[in-house]
């Protein structure tokens, strides 16, 4: 079986997060997401987001695509969603460009053989959070 995972904050699912799943799902069997901690949001963000945790987590699992939601790092770049899934490929957004160098780097570090992989947008002009969370 060959895993694919994604990470993101998922706060609120659009069809721009259905077309990333789709792409990562064309990558691999078995998808994964990792779900970004509240902390880590407002860190990253400078918010918490407007869903808990556990509620993007059920949002996710209830998506036909994701195969398993699990919980984020505690910290940024520990990302203990690979050390414990072992992915094939790590699919990145296409707005995730500091994540994907931080990643490159450390997976050379750490020997990782992960395939990071950037998706195609999907209508970002219309499906983004910054854009639905506005409303």
């Amino acid at each position: 079986m060959k895993k694919v995972l994604v990470f993101g904050v998922f706060d609120g699912l659009h069809e721009g997060h259905r077309a990333l799943f789709g792409q990562a799902k064309k990558q691999g069997d078995h998808l994964v997401v990792s779900v970004a901690q509240d902390e880590v949001v407002k860190q990253l963000k400078g918010e918490f987001p407007r869903l808990s945790m556990d509620e993007r987590i059920g949002l996710l699992n209830d998506e036909p695509l994701v195969d398993s939601a699990v919980p984020g790092d505690l910290a940024l770049g520990t990302y203990s969603a690979i050390e414990q899934h072992h992915p094939e490929v790590v699919l990145l957004g296409y707005d995730q460009k500091a994540l994907g160098e931080d990643l490159v780097l450390t997976a050379k570090q750490r020997g990782w053989d992960v395939r990071i992989v950037i998706a195609e947008p999907h209508e970002p002009e219309r499906y983004h959070n910054s854009i639905l969370n506005k409303n």
